[in-house]
């Protein structure tokens, strides 16, 4: 059976440029790789590859590795790599266990207070005195909410009748997020000027998510504890180093 990844995409001079070598470029990317994984992405990325080979075979046949300036540029690159190598295995033997995490979790639990998880809609506007007419029509029964949101509000969401779902604490402008942990489900705020303008928000939903369990945050912690005891561990070796290699500040 045909395999794709070695098949020759291309020749230039002889030399092939290969399918895995497309599909290398393409994980690079990251998520830019949606954008190109389809056949006219994949030409485009194709005629990349070819360019930057013809680059480098005019180099080679016109011998600019040999060139000063190009001696230059390859020593710092190489004196970085082998300089972050370096900082890997300084830090390479670090470990968090599941343990240590236990005990941070059990030691700390003002660190994972319990969470609340707001559920709102809201009309977006660019004045409070709009936000403020608005507001007083809904609540003389003039208007809808949801009607008032699909007609006012310069937000995406106004096609959901201004339904913003559910969110927790942190997913929100400070300004939002407080101003819906000052209110009650059904009620209905004063403007409230965030960055993108003036919100006139209904509460439909305030719960108290309770405190997460450990399972929840587990991996969490261990990433916080796992950069502090690398940091811990790149320091100790800076201060060794500084031992063999005498440092002075001028």
């Amino acid at each position: 059976m045909d395999n794709y990844q070695d098949r020759p995409l291309a020749q230039i001079a002889g030399q092939p440029i290969m399918a895995s070598e497309l599909e290398e470029a393409l994980r690079s990317m990251g998520q830019r790789a949606q954008s190109y994984d389809n056949p006219q992405g994949r030409a485009i990325l194709l005629d990349q590859l070819i360019a930057r080979r013809l680059f480098l075979m005019d180099a080679q046949k016109n011998l600019m590795e040999r060139e000063p300036a190009f001696k230059e540029q390859l020593k710092r690159v190489k004196d970085d790599m082998l300089t972050n190598y370096a900082i890997q295995k300084a830090v390479e033997r670090v470990r968090v266990t599941d343990d240590e995490a236990k005990k941070f979790y059990d030691e700390n639990p003002d660190q994972f207070e319990d969470n609340t998880v707001y559920g709102a809609s809201h009309i977006l506007v660019d004045s409070e005195e709009d936000a403020a007419s608005i507001r007083e029509k809904i609540a003389a029964g003039e208007i809808s909410f949801e009607d008032a949101a699909k007609t006012y509000s310069s937000c995406p969401s106004k096609a959901q009748g201004g339904d913003l779902g559910d969110f927790g604490s942190g997913q929100m402008v400070p300004e939002f997020e407080k101003a819906c942990a000052a209110m009650e489900p059904g009620e209905l705020s004063a403007p409230v000027r965030t960055q993108f303008g003036y919100h006139i928000i209904r509460l439909n939903k305030k719960e108290d998510a309770g405190k997460p369990s450990f399972a929840d945050v587990k991996e969490e912690i261990k990433q916080a504890l796992l950069a502090e005891k690398q940091q811990v561990a790149y320091q100790s070796r800076v201060n060794q180093l500084k031992i063999l290699f005498p440092v002075d500040k001028l």
